[in-house]
Parts: structure tokens; C-alpha cells; sequence
């Protein structure tokens, strides 16, 4: 029987941040069907709370992930399965940005292949100074054709390619000079530096906070001329919301806003 702290993604909750942390460090918390499963359901419990301001996604041990299974893999040459498992996949990290509030990746160590791509699918990203990333499927003859979605949508095209075609790692400081994280911090520092994000992120508005996310990734799917007209129908409808009655009072009285959607 498993016992909860065995579980594959472990879940904790403190003052409107769900914690999810990969738990198989033994294994560097490789995507494998268990990992892929447990973490998807993880993702679908949140989605409807309407308590969350932010999900971190975590990891124990020395990395954050290393991708797919490979042993699992090659155990079953079959491209039907392979179809299927790289299938459920792309839900995942489809999940991660469907979820309504943001989502921040806490890296230390290695994020590789679908690693990597882990951390590209999330909003923000704080990562430990010495973690690295790489999208390493060309060292054994497999293009990272599934991370090149999020990453290429992430950091751009030329630098996409660059670590698709090349394998080769980039350092959390250039991660950061990319735009593939945020915030890059001292090993030591980098549960710090991530409260101090997830802190900031529960102090705004709930209503504000899901709006923009639902927004901001559709907008990105659209010519200009119907982003803006999205973009102005989406700030016209959150005008109205009580929060930003509140909001604008207090601005306007230089005092702090007692949010109502909490």
C-alpha cells in the first residue's frame, strides 16, 4: 500500500498557494506514465478552487526534472504507445496553462527534455543559480519535437533552436538573460526568493490575477487588430468588477485595498 509521502507529486496548500512537488528524486523526477498520471490528476483537483492565487510546481532531491523515461520507453516500441504517451504529455503541460491562476516552476538542478519543457509550459519560473537546462534528445537521436512547443514559444525561435539542434546546456543566468525564468537566486535563497513572488502574487486581486491569465494566452493566438479589440472588450468587462471599484477608491484614498474575492 502507498503511503501518502510516497506518493508520486506531493501537494501542499498555505495561504493560496498549492505546492505540487515531484516526488521521485531517486530517479531525478522523470516524467514516466506514474509521474505524467499523478501530476495531471494533481492539476485537475486545482483547478475549480477558487481559493488558489498561484501553483508552484516543485521537486525534491538534486533536480527538478529529466524528462521522459527513457528504460520505460524503449520497453515498449510501439508508436501507438508512444503516440499515446507523448499525447498525455502535451494535455499536461496544456493543463498547466489552462489552469486559471498562475503557475511558477521552483528549479534547482537539472530540467531537461520534457523537463525543460515542464518549466517553459509554467508562467514564471525561479530557479537556484546552479540549475541547468537542456533539451538533450539529440544526443540520442530524437529531436525534442514536444518541448520545441513550449520552449520555442518561450524563448524565440533562433535560441529554441539553438539548444534543440545542439543539446547543450545553458547555465540559470543565461535561462534568465532568454526569458526561459524570472528570478535567479542563490541555492541557498531560492525558497526565499520564490515567497517573495508567491507572497506578491497573493496580494492582488484574485478576480485581476485570473482575468489577465485567461487573457493574456488568448490574446497571444490572435492577428493585432483582434487582440486589441479582445483585449479592450476583456478591460471593459473587469472595469467592472467590485475589486477594481475597490481597488481605484483605494488608490485614490493612498490606502491598501481590502479585496472582496479572496
Amino acid at each position: 500500500m502507498q503511503h501518502a509521502d510516497d506518493a508520486p507529486v506531493l501537494r501542499h496548500d498555505a495561504d493560496g498557494v498549492a505546492t505540487l512537488t515531484l516526488n521521485r528524486p531517486e530517479r531525478f523526477n522523470i516524467l514516466s506514465e506514474e509521474m505524467l498520471e499523478a501530476l495531471t490528476d494533481a492539476l485537475a483537483s486545482l483547478a475549480d478552487d477558487p481559493s488558489l492565487r498561484c501553483v508552484v510546481i516543485a521537486a525534491r532531491g538534486r533536480a527538478f526534472c529529466a524528462g521522459h523515461d527513457l528504460r520505460q520507453m524503449r520497453a515498449r516500441p510501439d508508436e501507438a504507445y508512444y503516440r499515446d504517451l507523448f499525447s498525455r504529455c502535451g494535455a499536461l503541460m496544456q493543463a498547466i496553462v489552462a489552469l486559471p491562476v498562475p503557475v511558477i516552476a521552483r528549479v534547482q538542478g537539472l530540467a531537461t527534455a520534457a523537463g525543460c519543457q515542464l518549466v517553459a509550459s509554467c508562467d514564471l519560473a525561479v530557479a537556484a543559480r546552479s540549475a541547468r537546462f537542456a533539451v538533450s534528445g539529440i544526443e540520442v537521436g530524437l529531436f525534442c519535437s514536444t518541448p520545441a512547443v513550449a520552449l520555442s514559444r518561450d524563448i524565440g525561435r533562433k535560441r529554441a533552436l539553438e539548444m534543440l539542434f545542439t543539446g547543450e546546456f545553458i547555465d540559470a543566468d543565461q535561462a534568465r538573460d532568454w526569458g526561459l525564468v524570472n528570478r535567479v537566486a542563490d541555492d541557498a535563497r531560492l525558497d526565499e526568493v520564490l515567497a517573495s513572488l508567491t507572497a506578491t502574487l497573493c496580494a492582488k486581486s484574485a478576480v485581476a490575477l485570473r482575468t489577465g491569465k485567461a487573457m493574456f494566452q488568448r490574446q497571444q493566438e490572435m492577428p493585432l487588430s483582434r487582440a486589441y479589440d479582445y483585449a479592450g472588450e476583456m478591460m471593459a468587462t473587469n472595469m467592472m468588477a467590485e475589486d477594481v471599484d475597490e481597488g481605484i477608491a483605494a488608490f485614490l484614498a493612498k490606502r491598501r485595498p481590502q479585496w472582496r474575492h479572496r
